[in-house]
């Protein structure tokens, strides 16, 4: 018989007293939890048990010594050492050490691991026992140690391989649910009571059906690790292998049973083939493929199984996206109100068990969540919310409304209604006072600019810039895109709120400017200096082309800061048009070139430039713009494209040209530079080097967009300067006077 076992579960963070109830249902008896673990009391039917039955739990330990005052590593090895290895490790066995902790002399898990592996091949070879072999990836046994505040715990690992790794999922997909986190949201949701009552189940985007699968297993009565073929006590000296045999038999017993009395309906659905794919086999490895049904579907178009008893209510569970980069926001906020819509349509009365990173997009659901959990997901605060399908609060405010006393976040909105026939209808999207103020500004500024752009043909124009202090957003409308820019809120808005507006935001500007979410695309705009607008944001290659008068361009909204044409500078193209037939032209500090395609073709009927030269330092900006070269079919033998820091450039350089734009930056300290850049600074200079490069009857477009730029009084004296800022702003941007300044420069009469 063995003596009682001293046992250490570990389990991820948030779920210890889960676990301490599951392993009190298993016949151990639990003592004080730790952070991500539970101490209890066994004897090893119960410790085996407790392998085979936990679904909660990572690894089952055996401890075998807990150490204070160990800061050293001679301290640790020494502690190693004094342990009998010869009953825990057979003397054929390979071994490993998971070491997990550190002090103020060790530091890395690896040292340390190495520390207790010495001390235990120490004790065995002054036992006469021969030096064990190492094995890091598949050891027979495994040993643990934690090091924590100078307590060191020595243990045998029962498991093996962590315990949440069942063995019947082989592709993940992108960022997988654990199995033993999803078992755990499962019981806060309370579905294993909900299974004894043969409850349905429901996961509207189950990626690879981890949430089903485990509910499955839950329902009808399966071991989690009933197919595992190996644990780590099977490499443990004093393993009982008749206790381990008679524990198995009594599991696939209740298996058998437990899969023909498993009347709980479930059902996953995801828009994705290949996950689908993926959860279709999982689940036949888990054994349980005949428990489940896996349907393609959008979340938009979600609605209840028409098998499914409608007055009996089941559990709808899932884990949808939690929008990890601000990019992925705008899809995702119609995602969840989707969802929420859906639910309410289709699921009245049901349990909904939502599990997100990101609870702010809680607020689309319309809905009121009872209670939540806060969980880690991997490294990313998480919660799950419960809510009841249908529970709202007519007249509450939106949002998340934090009750501190009873751990409650409510998250209000509009139910589902019911024809006079009693089908469940759509619900409409439930929009705050403040969103659908945002929407009648947008439906405003639609309104006024519709005359011009019907009237100049222009596809890609801003609709919206900051006109309410609440909603700080600039959104540009690329043709079928909408590219929103968020301006980083001041430290004295609340964070909370900024957030919430936003998705406000992002929740109508689909339905007024009638464009797919995925179509709308958000970036967060910091203030920027130098050729921050250069900085790289992502790497989707997504451009597309958009038509600006004669000219054919290409835009990306997604990879960079900026798109590739600043739509404030529209009217200087078109000026540059007009004034380039014939001329020679260059361009500096041209970006992608928008300027020089203008210049090239001209007006329909002069033609443009005779030839141009495009100067910048970024090889990126400068393939951009061959490519939008291509695009209009320009000539590349008399239009070129030239890398340099234009101000050498400007040195260095012997022709002339007739008419020259000059769009610097407000600053720059790029490495590619020989030394920064700062146009009020250094505009006179960038000015002279420019004019010794103009024709005599040549003009200088010299623009900026330094907001409180002030012409150097020295230039108006060598050269006839003429602002024409008030004229270069369309009607898009006439609420934004200081957002560019332009100048026309000539030499003065030599008469």
């Amino acid at each position: 018989m063995h003596e009682e076992l001293d046992i250490l579960a570990t389990c991820p963070r948030g779920i210890e007293m889960l676990l301490a109830d599951e392993l009190r249902e298993l016949g151990l008896e639990p003592g004080k939890t730790t952070v991500a673990g539970v101490n209890a009391k066994a004897d090893l039917a119960a410790a085996y048990r407790a392998c085979l039955w936990s679904r909660l739990a990572n690894r089952i330990i055996v401890c075998v010594a807990r150490v204070d005052g160990i800061e050293t590593a001679e301290q640790l090895r020494d502690a190693a050492a004094a342990i009998d290895w010869q009953q825990h490790l057979p003397s054929t066995a390979t071994m490993a050490v998971d070491f997990h902790g550190r002090s103020e002399q060790i530091r890395h898990t690896r040292f340390g691991a190495q520390t207790v592996k010495d001390g235990v091949v120490d004790r065995l070879l002054a036992s006469g026992v021969a030096r064990p072999n190492i094995d890091t990836h598949e050891p027979d046994l495994r040993l643990y140690a934690h090091l924590h505040r100078g307590r060191l715990t020595l243990g045998i690992d029962l498991s093996g391989e962590s315990l949440h790794r069942r063995g019947y999922r082989r592709d993940t997909g992108h960022a997988p649910l654990k199995e033993n986190l999803a078992a755990a949201l499962l019981v806060r949701a309370g579905w294993p009571e909900m299974a004894r009552r043969h409850a349905p189940l429901v996961d509207p985007m189950c990626g690879s059906g981890t949430l089903l699968i485990e509910a499955g297993l839950m329902a009808a009565d399966i071991a989690p690790n009933l197919n595992r073929q190996r644990f780590g006590l099977h490499g443990w000296a004093q393993h009982d292998d008749a206790c381990w045999a008679e524990l198995k038999r009594e599991a696939l017993a209740r298996a058998s049973i437990g899969r023909k009395r498993c009347q709980s309906l479930m059902f996953g659905f995801d828009e994705s083939p290949p996950a689908l794919s993926a959860a279709n086999a999982n689940a036949m490895r888990a054994g349980i493929p005949a428990l489940m049904t896996f349907q393609g579907g959008s979340v938009a178009r979600f609605s209840r199984p028409r098998v499914l008893n409608p007055e009996e209510p089941g559990l709808v569970i899932t884990n949808p996206p939690y929008g990890e980069r601000i990019g992925e926001l705008p899809e995702l906020v119609r995602l969840y109100a989707d969802l929420g819509q859906r639910l309410k349509a289709e699921f009245q009365g049901w349990r909904l068990a939502m599990f997100t990173a990101n609870p702010d997009l809680g607020h689309r659901l319309g809905m009121r969540a009872h209670k939540q959990y806060a969980l880690k997901n991997g490294p990313l605060d998480a919660r799950l919310l419960l809510m009841e399908v249908g529970s709202t609060t007519p007249g509450a405010s939106p949002g998340v409304a934090q009750d501190s006393s009873q751990n409650r976040v409510s998250i209000s909105g509009n139910a589902g209604e019911e024809t006079a026939d009693g089908e469940a209808t759509q619900a409409e999207p439930f929009r705050s006072q403040g969103a659908q103020m945002f929407a009648n500004r947008l439906e405003k500024n639609q309104r006024k600019l519709r005359k011009w752009l019907k009237r100049s043909g222009e596809s890609c124009y801003r609709l919206y810039d900051a006109d309410m202090p609440e909603y700080a957003l600039a959104i540009d409308v690329y043709g079928d895109h909408v590219h929103v820019q968020e301006y980083a809120a001041p430290k004295s808005i609340d964070a909370s709120q900024a957030q919430k507006r936003l998705f406000d935001a992002l929740g109508v500007i689909p339905d007024v400017l009638e464009v797919d979410p995925s179509r709308v695309v958000i970036k967060r705009r910091k203030r920027q200096q130098g050729k921050s607008q250069y900085q790289k944001h992502g790497a989707s290659g997504q451009r597309f082309e958009v038509r600006e008068g004669r000219a054919r361009l290409w835009v990306n909204l997604r990879d960079y800061l900026d798109t590739g044409l600043f739509l404030d500078h529209r009217p200087v193209r078109r000026m540059l048009a007009e004034m380039a037939p014939g001329k020679r032209f260059l361009n500096l500090f041209c970006y992608t070139a928008s300027a020089t395609v203008h210049a090239a073709l001209g007006t329909t009927e002069q033609g443009g430039a005779s030839d141009s030269v495009s100067v910048d330092m970024s090889n990126t900006y400068l393939d951009w713009a061959r490519d939008n070269f291509a695009l209009n079919r320009l000539d590349p033998s008399r239009h070129r494209v030239v890398r340099d820091d234009c101000l050498r450039w400007l040195e260095t350089a012997g022709s002339e040209f007739d008419l020259i734009f000059m769009d610097p930056p407000t600053f720059s300290n790029s490495k590619k530079m020989d030394d920064t850049l700062d146009i009020q600074r250094d505009h006179p200079r960038l000015v002279r080097l420019a004019m010794q490069r103009l024709a005599a009857d040549g003009t200088l477009v010299f623009s900026n967009n330094q907001r409180r730029f002030q012409v150097d009084a020295s230039l108006a004296e060598e050269f006839e300067i003429k602002e024409i800022s008030k004229q270069t702003f369309d009607p898009d941007f006439a609420r934004r006077p200081d957002l560019h300044h332009c100048f026309l420069i000539r030499h003065r009469s030599r008469a």
